[in-house]
């Protein structure tokens, strides 16, 4: 079975100060489109470097998650250090994940030139950053999950299956 966890960065929710609406959204999105069984950790960790960085680690080194959705901490804010912690934590980096983000998320709105989503592995997961934003959340998710479930098998991942009416997730032949 797939494990997939669902990691929200962010002061305010890790604090309880407002409740985390970016995970369930998340959630939300893959109850749709993933068809295969998966198990789904949910954290909600303070921004910072360190809190997110050894979580990602944690997750990625002790939990043996297949992926990783992280929400928040990607725009330009002194606090925003979700980009600077997956600098540290990666093996390798893939941009293209952050790219299509930022470019699709452009049709919506300006400021999503501000955003600095990436994706990563480490070992055997895969990271992806999404936005903080809800409403942003199943904009990314369309556009790059297509490419995650083969991401998956290259590097040596638990197998996920999409409904190919919410996600036509592509396999070379």
């Amino acid at each position: 079975m797939v494990r997939i966890a669902l990691l929200t960065v962010s002061d305010r929710a890790a604090r309880g100060e407002y409740e985390d609406l970016s995970g369930p959204a998340i959630a939300a999105w893959l109850g749709r489109a993933v068809t295969s069984p998966y198990e789904v950790l949910t954290l909600i960790v303070p921004d910072g470097v360190d809190s997110v960085g050894g979580e990602l680690v944690r997750l990625c080194d002790e939990e043996r998650v297949d992926l990783i959705l992280t929400t928040g901490g990607t725009g330009p804010s002194p606090r925003d250090l979700t980009t600077e912690a997956m600098k540290v934590v990666m093996e390798k980096e893939l941009p293209g994940f952050g790219e299509l983000m930022r470019r699709i998320s452009l049709e919506k709105v300006p400021t999503a030139i501000l955003s600095r989503q990436t994706a990563g592995t480490r070992g055997s997961t895969l990271i992806v950053n999404l936005p903080g934003k809800p409403s942003s959340i199943a904009v990314c998710l369309d556009a790059v999950f297509p490419a995650i479930p083969y991401c998956l098998d290259l590097i040596g991942a638990g197998r996920i299956e999409t409904d190919p009416a919410v996600c036509q997730a592509f396999r070379p032949a």
